[in-house]
């Protein structure tokens, strides 16, 4: 869905029916990879950063695709995929506030996703 031409600023009514399709898109996703995989879970993407830990002062950055997943969304829906060794996230980001939501998927290693 285009929300606007260029220079045009869509207004709130045209970004409510935007990020309401890409909400029934993901839940839409999630209602099939649930029937194949289970319940996702919920993983707070702020975690992370490993900002939450107290008088940490060398923060690790997040391995990829983490680290840019925690600058684009606050949570996603998770899958281990164990047999595969990786697992699936799906979100709802947006990388700046003047750019349209995005529907996004990342897969990454399962050795990678903290604990």
């Amino acid at each position: 869905m285009q929300l606007a031409e260029p220079g045009d600023v869509p207004g709130p009514e045209t970004i409510t029916v935007a990020e309401e399709e890409l909400e029934a898109d993901l839940t839409s996703l999630v209602t099939v990879l649930a029937g194949r995989w289970g319940s996702p879970t919920v993983v707070d993407l702020w975690t992370c950063l490993g900002l939450d830990i107290p008088d940490c002062p060398d923060i690790e950055e997040a391995p990829e695709p983490l680290g840019s997943l925690c600058m684009l969304a606050g949570s996603m829906q998770m899958w281990q995929v164990s047999s595969a060794g990786r697992w699936l996230g799906l979100t709802i980001g947006q990388v700046d506030r003047e750019l349209p939501f995005e529907l996004l998927a990342a897969v990454g290693e399962t050795s990678t996703f903290p604990k």
